[in-house]
């Protein structure tokens, strides 16, 4: 059976004073998983579940799973936020830490 289905991508962030660091899980489709830390490293994992306990360990949170309230508590507005963008691997590894400025 070939499974044709796309990667499925979640982004993940932990906060630190005024810095935000981002790492995004990719599941594939044979159900490994990878995930990009903020040094550009990609991490493999055996399952989702294996990757999700690591980023959990690690002090990460699910940045869809956040609310105004919890991103709030973390010194940023949801509004403000977002996960960082580029092309390629290569090109989100210099937005992966994002810092807040003095507002948070």
């Amino acid at each position: 059976m070939n499974d044709t289905s796309p990667d499925r991508d979640e982004w993940f962030l932990a906060s630190l004073g005024n810095t935000l660091i981002w790492a995004r899980l990719r599941v594939r489709p044979a159900g490994t998983a990878e995930v990009l830390d903020s040094d550009g490293n990609t991490l493999s994992y055996d399952s989702e579940d294996t990757a999700r306990s690591q980023l959990f360990d690690a002090e990460f949170v699910s940045y869809d799973g956040l609310d105004e309230e919890d991103a709030l508590i973390r010194g940023f507005s949801l509004h403000e936020v977002q996960p960082p963008q580029g092309a390629s691997d290569a090109d989100l590894h210099g937005r992966m830490v994002q810092s807040l400025g003095a507002r948070a």
